[in-house]
């Protein structure tokens, strides 16, 4: 892990995640910088986030998951919350329950300086209202406007599109994916394509740690979504077998197309 180093401590943030390995890495990160984290965590199925669904018995999904948690594992480790840092504090909720909890149940993990969500659940009602009013800051994995929805870099890939894989961090908003967008966080990190996908979340994590070290976060001038520029709005339905298959049997070049930063908002790149 790399080490953050802060001198200015005071910082309390709120974050509402998941509990897989890059979930749990994101809440050891926060952890090093801030005075108290607060995490609002999801318990789900190891590869629901990625399909939305945990009916897949397709060999050639089961196949793409397996690879993508390899990724997952090389890149993050296997790693556990079990230890807490005394600075942390965790909340679990099943996922899907998340909307079902009134803000004065949550009282407690709503009164930091900062909120930043990664892989919960869809967020909705007077929570969102709650945290849109905060100015909360999403973490969506896919390039926005370019792609918004499920799976967004798998279907960055598939569209041979591997200039348009990475991160969007945005602010939270009610429409799926199209806050006001900060920046986008992308990776030079191209080994290969489930390495490189996942490239992009370190890079996301990365990218906000040190914009919150810095204080810059609290400075970006949101920029609105272009719309016009989408490529793709895809949905849970659409991975599935038959299109999987022939991705596995494509061969996707990553440096096809080099990135482009009059495409991308204040881009950052991850390198090693």
């Amino acid at each position: 892990m790399i080490a953050i180093n802060l001198v200015d401590k005071n910082m309390k943030i709120t974050l509402f995640t998941s509990n897989q390995n890059r979930h749990n890495y994101l809440i050891n990160l926060l952890s090093q910088f801030c005075d108290e984290l607060l995490v609002v965590q999801e318990s789900k199925s190891a590869f629901k986030d990625l399909t939305h669904s945990e009916n897949h018995s397709s060999s050639s999904i089961k196949k793409y998951l397996k690879m993508m948690s390899n990724a997952q594992i090389k890149l993050f480790g296997d790693l556990k919350i079990n230890n807490l840092p005394k600075n942390v504090k965790i909340l679990h909720v099943l996922s899907g329950d998340l909307n079902k909890y009134s803000l004065s149940f949550l009282s407690d993990f709503l009164k930091s300086d900062l909120y930043i969500i990664f892989g919960s659940s869809y967020i909705k009602s007077e929570l969102a209202n709650f945290l849109i009013e905060q100015k909360a800051i999403n973490i969506h994995m896919g390039v926005s406007p370019y792609y918004r929805g499920m799976a967004c870099n798998f279907w960055a890939l598939n569209d041979e599109n591997p200039h348009l894989v990475g991160a969007t961090i945005h602010r939270l908003s009610k429409g799926l994916d199209n806050g006001p967008i900060l920046y986008h966080a992308m990776s030079n990190i191209k080994l290969d394509s489930f390495e490189y996908t996942m490239s992009t979340v370190k890079s996301a994590f990365y990218s906000i740690a040190e914009k919150i070290k810095d204080k810059s976060i609290f400075e970006i001038k949101p920029i609105t979504q272009n719309k016009s520029k989408e490529i793709r709005y895809s949905k849970e339905f659409e991975f599935n077998e038959e299109v999987v298959k022939k991705y596995f049997e494509k061969n996707i070049d990553l440096n096809s197309k080099k990135f482009d930063e009059t495409l991308l908002i204040k881009p950052y790149f991850l390198n090693n």
